[in-house]
């Protein structure tokens, strides 16, 4: 089944944060990632947005989404995302289609 994940970003360090953002595409593609979106200025429709960059994420199933956030080389580059911002990201499952 389909999952997406949602990160909700507030990047305190833009040039170390671009080194993450050089090698992300190509290891996310190779897990059958798709990126759906990316904004810097999210329309508050309810409550407080308090984040500088929100990204949506799409995998084809969990197991794939996994292997790509435990996989060596997303790992190895994350620690850049992770000395240049804070984040709060979540996973869900797609709403099953229904059965005609």
């Amino acid at each position: 089944m389909t999952v997406y994940v949602i990160a909700k970003l507030n990047i305190t360090d833009p040039e170390t944060y671009a080194t993450y953002g050089e090698g992300f595409m190509e290891i996310f593609m190779r897990f059958g990632g798709k990126l759906l979106a990316v904004d810097e200025n999210a329309e508050v429709i309810e409550g407080s947005w308090p984040y500088t960059r929100t990204v949506l994420l799409e995998f084809p199933d969990k197991a794939g989404m996994q292997a790509w956030y435990n996989s060596y080389d997303y790992q190895k580059l994350v620690k850049y995302r992770f000395a240049a911002s804070t984040a709060d990201i979540a996973m869900i499952e797609a709403f099953p289609a229904p059965v005609n």
